[in-house]
């Protein structure tokens, strides 16, 4: 339902104001959990995610290949796994084993590196790093091709508040960059997005963000599945994406969990159009 939520509050009409051509794939079919096997408790719904996750892969790999920019919209942020993968599989060099030198900025309440051997929920919206990673179910790791998609050190993550303690320990061991909401308070927002933006995309030209909602206080977009207080504010957020739009390299986007069950009014689904459109180049003046 969150890409629904999203077209009804004119995410077409939206993009086109900013001057883009916008072409509507349409949804990847996904079958509604009540009808389907949840299988292991450690990786739920693995296989109705897995094929989804493939799904979304082979478009955002032809998208990019063509030229164009892929917009993602969800839905839990396992499709993280299918996009990023796409994005992976357009760019690699098939005679190079290590993966594909691109940026991914990644504005989250959560870390989302869990495994199966270290969820404590067994849900896959919170191991999509560690996938992308090489890390985890096989059905998982090898979609696009066998193996790690993304390189640490080219991955940096914004917004963090809310770490599992086995997460916090992968983090600390990782290459990843991490600012969590204690940095921004610290340091500004505006500070700490251009350092992100520059070891994101030192020396490289394409730059993915992944934008998960519940980056922003739930007073601001109430309508998600794991909402924590004390997130990015309204204007905190448009400016990361400004600063993004600025850099004239974003090249894919995703934006994810939006749950209109759990909103009011399509509060949150308006504010992520909005989000969506300054990324692609809106501005106030």
């Amino acid at each position: 339902m969150g890409p629904a939520a999203l077209r009804l509050a004119n995410l077409h009409e939206s993009l086109t104001k900013v001057g883009l051509t916008v072409r509507d794939l349409g949804d990847i079919e996904v079958k509604g959990p009540e009808t389907q096997e949840v299988g292991d408790e450690s990786a739920r719904y693995l296989g109705v995610v897995a094929k989804a996750c493939r799904e979304i892969c082979d478009t955002v790999e032809l998208t990019v290949r063509a030229g164009q920019l892929p917009l993602v919209i969800g839905g839990d942020h396992s499709i993280a796994i299918g996009t990023i993968s796409g994005v992976a599989t357009a760019l690699r060099d098939p005679s190079d084993s290590s993966a594909p030198d691109f940026g991914v900025l990644w504005f989250d309440a959560h870390a989302d590196i869990n495994t199966p051997q270290t969820s404590p929920t067994g849900n896959i919206h919170g191991m999509p790093v560690s996938v992308l990673l090489g890390k985890g179910p096989e059905e998982l790791t090898s979609i696009g091709y066998d193996g790690q998609k993304l390189r640490p050190s080219r991955l940096v993550q914004i917004g963090l508040r809310d770490l599992d303690h086995e997460e916090k320990l992968r983090l600390r061991e990782s290459e990843i960059h991490t600012y969590t909401m204690s940095d921004i308070d610290r340091r500004g927002m505006a500070t700490v997005v251009m350092e992100a933006i520059a070891i994101a995309t030192k020396d490289v030209d394409f730059l993915h963000v992944s934008f998960d909602i519940d980056v922003l206080d739930p007073s601001v977009a109430p309508g998600t599945g794991t909402a924590k207080k004390g997130g990015l504010t309204y204007r905190e957020a448009h400016l990361a994406l400004e600063m993004v739009a600025e850099t004239g390299l974003l090249r894919s986007f995703e934006l994810v969990e939006v749950n209109p069950v759990l909103d009011r009014e399509n509060m949150t689904a308006q504010v992520a159009v909005g989000l969506i459109a300054s990324a692609m180049g809106k501005r106030i003046l």
